[in-house]
């Protein structure tokens, strides 16, 4: 079966198998008849399969009479800031995001920079089966080559209100980046060094073919570990291919730990303004306890960037983000951006003035336990709705699967879209309690099967 997921943030797929150019052309032409009329931005991740993906994308808009406007390789935040920044009416970020070199993706943005909401997503779906127009020769859209636009992401990313570039300078960080091969490579070493840091390049070369698994966690980050600790590093920074999240390493070596990147950021902005802050259903009990510091309210959403979203504008929250590195700071746009969280992260070790490794034991400390049932034939819904039943006298929250806050521990109980498993997250003070606490709701989704 050729694999295609389809999801609120647009396709992604694997290239010969699922994600074919007549897949690429007939869900380009539903996304152009979504927008209406106008220009689009288009940016690409570094991967080998980018360009043909970006020539399609570009002939079918040009095709059916937008104006296309390439930022070419770069971050997928730097198209959704382009979006925004030139006011176009949409854009497209080509990446499959942590996926590895086989798949790739089109992520659909919609005229803020941000993905489609819920709805915006159905309807556009709703017109995959209409039947594609294209304009007559003399009506096609115009193409241009913009290459201010990662510059320009760069520069802002430094300019934020609360970072002081000549305080970072004066710390002379000594950072191990490493980029994956990905779109970091053409930002992030520049960017370090544009912070005063003298930058370690590790897997850092444009081929575009990843060396390991690209999805950032402490399995795949041996090599990185091993390089802060030989070039005797004040931190490692590491990236996904399109550089929407951000991990770091501790100068010892050891992994920072991804939803410390958000309870950082979240203390940082925090500490110099009071606001709201979201997160999602599946992120660290951290961030809350970093925000009652400050006297301020934590909201959390279901799980995605577009959710996310959705409730910062609700409750007009100052920061937000995702326990997988990902960083949201809607003073420069609303999206997961690795370059704010870098920026943020920078200034608030500066500011801090210890090491990394002391800054984390300064954080509330937590572990999360992941696991996944396989539920066969049996319906994920009905699943959870025995346990939002027999949990009813709990704290709970049932806007995406099933989340129960304990006094010492929360668990979260996801189905997944693509197949027939239920996640199982555990949060407690420490690795035995929500191993343990794993288990134990494993096992009770196992007799309810049975």
């Amino acid at each position: 079966m050729p694999t295609l997921m389809v999801s609120i943030s647009g396709i992604r797929g694997i290239i010969g198998d699922g994600l074919d150019p007549e897949v690429l052309v007939k869900y380009t032409s539903a996304y152009a008849d979504f927008i209406g009329k106008g220009t689009i931005v288009v940016g690409r991740d570094a991967r080998i399969t980018g360009d043909m993906v970006n020539s399609i994308v570009k002939g079918t808009l040009l095709a059916k009479g937008f104006d296309v406007i390439d930022i070419g390789i770069c971050p997928t935040p730097t198209v959704q800031y382009t979006v925004k920044t030139l006011k176009a009416q949409g854009g497209i970020a080509i990446s499959a995001s942590h996926n590895p070199n086989e798949w790739n993706a089109l992520k659909l943005l919609n005229s803020t920079g941000q993905f489609m909401t819920p709805e915006e997503n159905l309807t556009m779906l709703a017109l995959l089966n209409t039947t594609n127009k294209y304009v007559s020769w003399e009506k096609l859209g115009k193409y241009s080559l913009y290459e201010e636009g990662l510059k320009r992401h760069v520069k802002d990313s430094m300019n934020l209100k609360y970072i002081n570039l000549d305080q970072i300078r004066k710390r002379k960080f000594k950072v191990v980046a490493d980029c994956v091969n990905g779109a970091g490579v053409y930002v992030i070493p520049e960017l370090l060094r544009n912070f005063g840091c003298e930058v370690v390049e590790l897997n850092c070369d444009k081929s575009g073919i990843f060396p390991r698994l690209p999805e950032p966690i402490p399995e795949n980050l041996t090599e990185t570990m091993a390089s802060v600790i030989k070039h005797k590093a004040d931190l490692g920074i590491v990236v996904d291919p399109d550089v929407d999240r951000l991990v770091l390493i501790t100068n010892e070596g050891l992994p920072f730990g991804e939803e410390n990147t958000i309870t950082t950021a979240v203390n940082f902005i925090l500490s110099k303004v009071k606001g709201n802050a979201v997160v999602n259903l599946s992120t660290t009990r951290g961030v809350d306890d970093v925000a009652a510091r400050y006297g301020c309210k934590v909201f959390r959403s279901p799980v995605g960037e577009a959710n996310v979203v959705k409730r910062m504008k609700e409750v007009d929250a100052i920061i937000g983000g995702e326990g997988s590195g990902g960083v949201i700071l809607p003073e420069l746009h609303y999206g997961r951006d690795a370059l704010v969280g870098i920026a943020l992260t920078l200034q608030q070790l500066t500011e801090f003035g210890g090491s990394l490794s002391e800054f984390k034991n300064s954080l509330p400390s937590y572990y999360i336990a992941k696991k996944k049932i396989v539920l066969g034939t049996a319906n994920p819904d009905d699943i959870i709705k025995v346990l939002i039943k027999k949990y009813s006298g709990e704290n709970i929250n049932n806007e995406d699967g099933l989340r129960i806050d304990f006094k010492d521990h929360w668990v979260h109980f996801r189905k997944s879209n693509t197949e027939p498993i239920i996640r199982i997250i555990t949060e407690a003070e420490n690795k035995e309690l929500a191993e343990n606490l794993s288990g134990k709701y494993f096992d009770e989704i196992k007799s309810l099967l049975q």
